[in-house]
């Protein structure tokens, strides 16, 4: 690597905030009315003297990453905390100059050492799932790359060539990516807009019978306001993956909302994607849910642009999951169970044939993990965290320089969006949708392209 393309780490800072939800979003089984934001600066400096500093963050999706019957909230927050915390440590001490992909590569297995210490300290009656360790470790991850790219005044995703990242990417995934680079599979330029994905939640009010407790804040309460307000026409559907009936019912219910809201605005195609949280007990019951919808409307059914990971998650634990049924009908995407290159070739054996990728997981996982999406022709899309403010803006620049993603999910506009208010004016095409999509084409500033008020 040319020396001036190099950085090492200087310095690690960590900060804190705590959101409540305006309205409580069901995930799981699990009615979640709050958010801890983890904010990272990350200052570096390159051998020529030259020092900048990089900003991160993320939410600490603590029921998502770490969902435990043994554990409650605060006991699996306070784990994540700690984590967080020790990957700083890490960081603080590395050695090594490089290109951020190769510097996280090279971590990352200390990373998940520490959780394991951290579990062990703690005592914890199971282990800190390794997607845990990957969303504490992320928001360090982009501030790691978004100081690479402010360095040398360039987006961070112009720098994913092999005259700053001179390993191709046989070392991350494998020889038969021999002689190809990360450029191959990113683009440079971000694509000017994608469609907003607008989550259904299950507790979320389909009609205004349905709102017992009216919110009072001047945003939508039902989901054929949000239509209206958003310009929406993509639909993510929560599901239980317990109850059929109710499953089958919520989604001809959301259909006939969402065709009466849109034939009154002249819209005449909409999409939908379904997501089970790996809830559903067995490929059976996914595929009796598909079968019944075809069966009591066809319409709806043809609007479904995919289905997200339905079964559990421990893919190797459940080996008889197998989704190449469900898999000819539509594309079913891999979600949770995405850790690594492995689980990747695991999916696509059992049936999986497609990837959503988070900016939860981190830059580079995700970067990776695009690749190599690509080159197996699997579908793509970029799924949320409930990302307010910059970690959002993480996601949309991910999903903006991936080709072929879909569209792009955003929810922390319906549940936290107080956590969203210094950044409206700075990025009003990001945070305030009228027309249903986000407009990524102003994602051109140097490094990630979030920088706070408040940053240093």
């Amino acid at each position: 690597m040319a020396n001036r393309s190099v950085i090492r780490i200087e310095d690690v800072r960590t900060e804190y905030r705590d959101y409540t939800y305006r309205t409580p979003i069901k995930f799981g089984g699990v009615a979640l009315d709050r958010v801890t934001l983890l904010n990272v600066n990350v200052v570096v400096s390159s051998p020529d003297g030259r020092r900048t500093s990089g900003f991160g963050s993320m939410p600490l999706g603590n029921v998502w990453s770490f969902p435990s019957r043994a554990l409650s909230y605060d006991q699996t927050l306070t784990a994540m905390k700690q984590v967080a915390e020790r990957v700083a440590d890490i960081m603080r001490r590395c050695p090594d100059s490089g290109h951020p992909v190769h510097l996280t590569w090279e971590m990352e297995s200390s990373f998940f050492a520490a959780a394991q210490q951290v579990g062990d300290r703690l005592g914890l009656p199971e282990p800190i799932p390794r997607l845990c360790t990957l969303v504490a470790a992320s928001p360090f991850d982009a501030a790691l790359h978004d100081a690479y790219g402010k360095l040398h005044n360039l987006s961070a995703y112009e720098t994913y060539s092999s005259n700053y990242l001179p390993h191709d990417l046989s070392p991350y995934l494998g020889a038969e990516f021999a002689g190809e680079y990360l450029d191959r599979y990113v683009l440079r330029q971000p694509r000017p807009r994608l469609p907003l994905y607008h989550l259904v939640g299950a507790l979320d009010p389909l009609e205004s019978s349905d709102v017992s407790a009216p919110v009072g804040d001047g945003l939508p309460e039902t989901l054929g306001e949000w239509i209206e307000y958003n310009g929406l026409t993509h639909l993510k559907i929560k599901l239980n993956g317990s109850e059929l009936a109710w499953d089958v019912d919520r989604v001809l219910r959301v259909d006939r909302v969402a065709r009466s809201a849109q034939l009154a605005r002249g819209v005449d195609k909409w999409w939908y994607s379904l997501d089970f949280n790996e809830r559903c007990p067995n490929v059976d019951y996914l595929l009796e849910f598909i079968h019944r919808v075809k069966e009591k409307n066809s319409a709806a059914f043809s609007r479904v642009q995919y289905i997200e990971q339905p079964t559990a998650r421990d893919l190797e634990a459940h080996p008889d999951q197998h989704v190449h049924e469900a898999s000819k009908l539509l594309p079913v995407v891999i979600d949770e169970s995405l850790l690594d290159l492995e689980s990747l070739l695991l999916a696509r054996e059992m049936g999986y044939t497609g990837v959503a990728l988070k900016a939860c997981k981190g830059q580079t996982q995700s970067l990776l993990m695009a690749a190599a999406a690509q080159k197996y022709g699997m579908f793509l899309c970029v799924q949320d965290l409930t990302c307010p403010g910059a970690s959002f803006i993480h996601s949309a620049g991910l999903a903006a320089h991936v080709p072929g993603v879909a569209a792009i999910e955003d929810n922390t506009r319906q549940y936290v969006p107080a956590a969203n208010k210094e950044w409206e004016q700075r990025f009003p095409g990001l945070f305030k949708i009228k027309t249903g999509m986000v407009e990524t084409g102003t994602l051109t500033g140097s490094g990630l392209g979030a920088v706070p008020n408040s940053a240093t």
